[in-house]
């Protein structure tokens, strides 16, 4: 068994510090429903020393919140704890956030969340208004820091700029990033959080599961991301699979740790799901070593036709 995670990091400026690896809750609970089942996986994934768990409020309705909100009691000093509000078009003053927060926090049963995020920028409501809504909330006392998702560079540039006229960090966005998909690293993203002190957390950092290795052409997954995974596709990206799986053996690791490690490698922080203790466990034993320049160079040259 490998040694638990005990590396911590600063999320953005704020004051948190977390593992540089987190865990995603979206597949958790089921529809606004709790899901005691899933204790195991929490208890697993804080004994491997990944303390920044993550969810949101359109997880299963509130499933996955509500099911978290079971297991906090006697481990939340152990969880830097982060959660999302969704801009519902019928969503039009930034007091809605603060509704949306506090239905949150019944939700998970806790007085106040450590990192809230807007988790999409979409209208009809611009972005500077549900930053400074996210601004009120900091200062409100009911959540320590705030990030956003799924904003661009100047999206990034736009939220930090808000917060900063209030004194106030921009602590992170979260986008989709993995070797599938760097658009975040092509479009100048990760740089620009870079220059801003913004953490760059990625989620589906595994592909959906195709980074995983655990398919193959006459295993193929039925449904990836609502379309059908065909042959061609899958032998398209068959060289990084391989070229995973060699530098997996070289380090005694899984590819899905050396996707992740890769990732880390970026500057980004991963946050994979887990089904079962197994995975949160795995998805821990990513970090605690380090791909090599000449390793990380290579993924990148295979996955650039990919990604």
């Amino acid at each position: 068994m490998d040694a638990p995670i005990t590396e911590r990091i600063q999320l953005g400026a704020s004051d948190l510090k977390i593992s540089p690896l987190g865990m995603g809750t979206n597949a958790w609970g089921s529809d606004r429903k709790a899901d005691p089942e899933k204790q195991p996986t929490f208890t697993a994934a804080l004994a491997a020393g990944i303390n920044f768990i993550d969810t949101a409020e359109i997880y299963h309705f509130g499933g996955s919140e509500q099911t978290i909100g079971l297991f906090l009691p006697g481990s939340r000093s152990q969880v830097v704890l982060a959660t999302k509000f969704f801009p519902y078009p019928w969503r039009l003053s930034q007091s809605s956030l603060v509704v949306a927060l506090q239905a949150s926090l019944k939700r998970l049963a806790v007085p106040i969340v450590d990192l809230y995020i807007l988790h999409f920028p979409v209208p009809p409501v611009p972005l500077e208004t549900w930053v400074a809504a996210l601004a009120e909330a900091q200062r409100s006392g009911l959540t320590r820091a705030v990030g956003i998702s799924n904003c661009n560079s100047a999206q990034t540039r736009r939220a930090h700029a808000v917060l900063a006229e209030r004194g106030l960090p921009l602590a992170s966005n979260q986008v989709e990033f993995s070797l599938l998909n760097r658009k975040a690293e092509r479009n100048g993203l990760i740089a620009t959080c870079r220059d801003l002190g913004v953490t760059l957390v990625a989620y589906r950092p595994l592909g959906y599961g195709l980074l995983t290795g655990k398919y193959t052409l006459e295993k193929l997954p039925a449904f990836m991301h609502g379309r059908i995974v065909t042959r061609a596709e899958f032998q398209r990206v068959s060289p990084l699979l391989d070229l995973l799986r060699e530098i997996a053996q070289g380090h005694g690791k899984t590819s899905s740790q050396v996707a992740l490690n890769w990732i880390v490698c970026k500057g980004a922080v991963p946050i994979p799901g887990a089904k079962n203790p197994r995975q949160a466990a795995e998805n821990a034993a990513a970090l605690g070593w380090r791909l090599s320049a000449d390793e990380v160079e290579a993924l990148d040259l295979a996955s650039d036709p990919l990604s």
